[in-house]
């Protein structure tokens, strides 16, 4: 994973950006997901919060819940629970099952110990304040309820940094471009325990590895298109540094039989808030 600028830090965790750009509507996000269909072992990752849940009664906020996919499954698998997405963005709503609220995540519209469990599932890289986010993600948590959040580790896919840069730097003519954004590295897998510790007494971490492996360069391609709400902070231009980039991975298939990505994500499961 890159280091971000600071610049790109605060694109990442720009409201407008997120609500007008990068997530007014699903399509972008859904790319991004859709690579995932390449990787070795696949992982459930809305069974795996369903099983986390197992023991939940009540209340469920999924904060910053995207395109529902996690929130349609609680509703499917849980009907008991009383769930409800929220997201900044209004667009990326349109389609989630209801009930839905666009909401901040650093100012939820909850009363304190309203909820028995919160998702913030590859979201808190988003937020500006990430420690007073975690610290308000706790504040409508009842005793004893539950936090569950996830994101990438900063090795997650490194062959993806590398193919950009390398992209980057032939359209710019360089011997290696600018680093793409990274979504994750304010809240990574390993800074995610040291910011949520100040809030929850019990953190879990499930580690989720994995190989991707693509003999069509499209997934790639989408994925990276995925990050065109950045793409002023890219340093070079954006469409062509993509185009580049699939020919590189046209070729790398060609020659090896496929192109193969490094993953690693994980789930913290956190409990007793303090």
């Amino acid at each position: 994973m890159t280091s971000n600028t600071a610049q790109q830090d605060a694109a990442v965790a720009d409201k407008a950006i997120l609500a007008n750009s990068a997530y007014a509507d699903g399509r972008h996000l859904a790319a991004r997901q859709s690579i995932y269909r390449w990787q070795q072992p696949q992982y459930d990752l809305p069974g795996i919060v369903v099983e986390e849940l197992a023991d939940t009664s009540g209340t469920v906020l999924d904060i910053g819940c995207g395109n529902g996919k996690f929130v349609s499954r609680l509703h499917k698998e849980r009907p008991d629970l009383q769930v409800v997405g929220m997201d900044i963005s209004a667009g990326i709503l349109a389609d989630v099952e209801k009930p839905v609220l666009v909401a901040d995540a650093q100012a939820l519209p909850f009363a304190d110990d309203s909820a028995d469990a919160v998702l913030a599932l590859h979201m808190l890289y988003h937020v500006s304040d990430i420690e007073a986010t975690i610290n308000e993600l706790a504040r409508v948590l009842r005793r004893g309820g539950v936090l569950i959040a996830s994101t990438n580790s900063d090795t997650d896919k490194q062959e993806l940094d590398r193919l950009w840069a390398r992209a980057a730097g032939e359209i710019l003519g360089i011997p290696e471009g600018p680093a793409r954004v990274s979504l994750s590295s304010r809240f990574s897998l390993e800074k995610a325990p040291d910011f949520l510790k100040a809030a929850f007494k019990d953190i879990r971490v499930r580690e989720l590895p994995g190989i991707i492996e693509v003999t069509d360069p499209a997934p790639i391609v989408a994925h990276l298109a995925s990050y065109e709400a950045w793409a002023d902070q890219c340093g070079v231009p954006f469409h062509e540094t993509v185009s580049r980039a699939a020919e590189i991975v046209t070729a790398t298939i060609e020659a090896e039989g496929s192109f193969k990505i490094t993953c690693l994500g994980g789930i913290l499961i956190c409990r007793h808030p303090l």
